[in-house]
């Protein structure tokens, strides 16, 4: 291993060589950018997060968060690896010099950030909710509310959460019933005072931060009591744990709960308004809620995907490691001599280059669509963006977790102890594909207000793209036979969504998760291909590019075959789940 997290090889061949960071170089907010910066940048996440972040990975595991008489209690390590965080100024990375920011593109700040998830997932959660939150306010709320509640957490002493969930609705966002009534006006905004219960808190408290942020999604009383019913009702408040007056809010922590991994993240079940109202200043307008936190929401998913990523390409050197190191069995039809390490049998190969396959892939993916967020004055961009997202969450959610499986399957039954790192790496990860949306939630945004009710630009610069990669590969004779199976796939994708397009009533979202896979897979081979091809003029031919291009070569015979089998019921309207009554289970 050349690095115990990340490959910093590997990420300079994705930010400079593939992604073209350099075309950002002089953009408007990105003038003091240039490759000096960039390095620096990446050299300085990589030593903290090997020095501050990864020497407890094991311990906040062990040391679970604990909830005291003066609320939640963490693991000190962590609130001492984030203070050095914020020290460093990576809370204010991705935020403007006129709000205490560095003023980094989205880009650069992805690749930092997968450094500090590799070594801790369960640390880093809490910079990746507080930015978010912070970028939420900056964006939606007033100048007063900027002041007092963003720019202390774009410095790092507060940090922030989002409240979505309840324990009567989970996803369903629509049946929220916390309470917002109206209390008058002050220089925040208008003031209001929230009651309700709010599930599943990541960071909902802790003892690291002087204040915590919470982001509440409410709905406000009409005038008769009742709560306005669907999704067009919720608001958005923010509700501080410490008021400016130094006096505790109405917030209280009712329990917490006790996770697979992810441990040292406190995640709380929040009460609101027990002793008659939790004070909240509303963001915006009352009903505009969802389309604010979707701002939150959407970088959480590319967050979480990325951090999916990082955990299965810290397993994936784990197993390349163990691989390398332990000797046993011989070679078929050889009966005596030295047992020969197990990287030498083509099984172990085979499970290692589908890890990279995901691992690497996934990465790809993740800081594809960050390059997407720097280009947000591009409206191809953007719309590719939109389009990306839920795959984005999705696909390195399950086949980071699937890389994650394979390197415990690598080291054997080691693998499965507590004594090495790939059996925890695989609990954090497990989380991945539940939370910010399930895999089958993201299934239906991706076919429904992705595709099927989009205006279609998405699509339409997709497709572009892809085939502006399978004309290149076209032209190579070593990729033509992966740009005419890239075609096809897509060819199949369209026919697909014909096919939905015309399908009656809700029948077309009956097999919408296994479209999201045979897309995300389709993706991933277009975005493998494009990596395969991509000229490496200033840092040469090396060992990392020539094993993405055999990363690819097994993509397109192992992975991409998957892809019309995952079609098939999709394309055959198949009713098997949907029609299945519910006595049978």
């Amino acid at each position: 291993m050349t690095h115990p997290l990340i490959v910093r090889r590997d990420l300079d061949f994705l930010l400079h060589d593939w992604l073209r960071i350099d075309t950002l170089y002089g953009k408007p907010g990105f003038a003091e950018l240039d490759r000096e910066l960039v390095d620096g940048v990446l050299d300085l996440s990589a030593k903290l997060a090997v020095e501050r972040f990864l020497p407890h990975y094991k311990a906040s595991d062990e040391t679970e968060p604990r909830l005291g008489p003066d609320g939640v209690h963490i693991l000190p390590a962590i609130g001492e690896a984030l203070a050095h965080y914020a020290e460093l100024g990576l809370f204010a990375a991705g935020f403007a010099p006129e709000l205490g920011g560095l003023g980094l593109p989205y880009l650069l700040c992805s690749a930092s950030f997968a450094y500090f998830a590799a070594a801790n997932i369960a640390t880093a959660a809490y910079p990746m909710l507080t930015t978010a939150n912070a970028r939420l306010i900056v964006t939606f709320g007033t100048a007063a509310q900027i002041d007092a509640f963003a720019r202390p957490q774009i410095a790092g002493q507060w940090f922030g959460t989002m409240c979505l969930s309840e324990p009567q609705a989970g996803s369903s966002l629509a049946d929220v019933a916390t309470r917002a009534v109206a209390d008058g006006t002050d220089q925040l905004g208008e003031r209001y005072r929230l009651s309700g219960n709010k599930m599943w808190i990541s960071g909902g408290d802790q003892d690291a931060s002087a204040n915590i942020v919470h982001l509440v999604l409410a709905k406000v009383a009409n005038a008769d009591g009742s709560l306005p019913e669907g999704t067009a009702g919720l608001s958005l408040f923010i509700v501080p744990k410490i008021l400016a007056d130094g006096a505790r809010n109405d917030v209280t922590v009712a329990g917490l709960n006790h996770k697979m991994g992810y441990r040292g993240t406190a995640n709380c079940l929040l009460n609101f308004g027990e002793a008659g109202g939790a004070t909240g200043w509303i963001v915006g307008a009352p009903g505009e809620g969802l389309r604010q936190m979707f701002l939150m929401m959407n970088e959480a998913r590319i967050g979480v995907g990325l951090g999916a990523a990082a955990l299965g390409y810290r397993g994936y050197r784990h197993a390349v490691s163990y691989a390398r190191e332990r000797l046993q069995g011989r070679s078929i039809g050889q009966r005596g001599g030295a047992p020969v390490a197990i990287i030498e049998h083509p099984d172990v190969k085979r499970m290692l280059l589908a890890q990279k396959a995901y691992a690497e892939g996934a990465l790809a993916l993740c800081l594809y669509c960050a390059k997407l967020v720097d280009e947000h004055d591009d409206p191809d961009s953007t719309a590719l963006l939109a389009l990306l997202t839920p795959v984005a969450k999705t696909w390195p959610s399950e086949y980071g977790l699937a890389a994650n499986d394979l390197a415990i399957q690598v080291h054997g039954g080691y693998g499965y102890t507590r004594d090495f790192d790939v059996e925890q790496l695989y609990r954090d990860n497990r989380l991945n594909p539940i939370h910010e949306g399930t895999t089958g939630i993201q299934a239906i945004d991706l076919l429904g207000r992705k595709i099927l009710r989009d205006d279609g630009r998405g699509m339409t610069v997709l497709r572009a793209r892809i085939a502006d990669t399978a004309r290149r590969a076209t032209e190579l004779p070593e990729w033509s036979n992966a740009a005419s199976a890239l075609a096809l796939l897509w060819a199949g994708i369209g026919e697909t969504l014909e096919w939905l397009d015309a399908a009656p009533g809700a029948t077309a979202f009956d097999n919408a998760t296994p479209f999201l896979s045979a897309f995300g897979h389709a993706v991933l081979a277009w975005l493998w291909l494009d990596q395969a091809m991509t000229p490496v003029a200033e840092s040469g031919d090396d060992m990392i590019v020539t094993g993405k291009r055999h990363a690819a070569r097994f993509f397109f015979d192992h992975e991409v075959p998957r892809i019309a089998a995952w079609l098939a019921p999709v394309r055959d309207n198949s009713n098997a789940a949907a029609q299945a009554p519910t006595s049978i289970f």
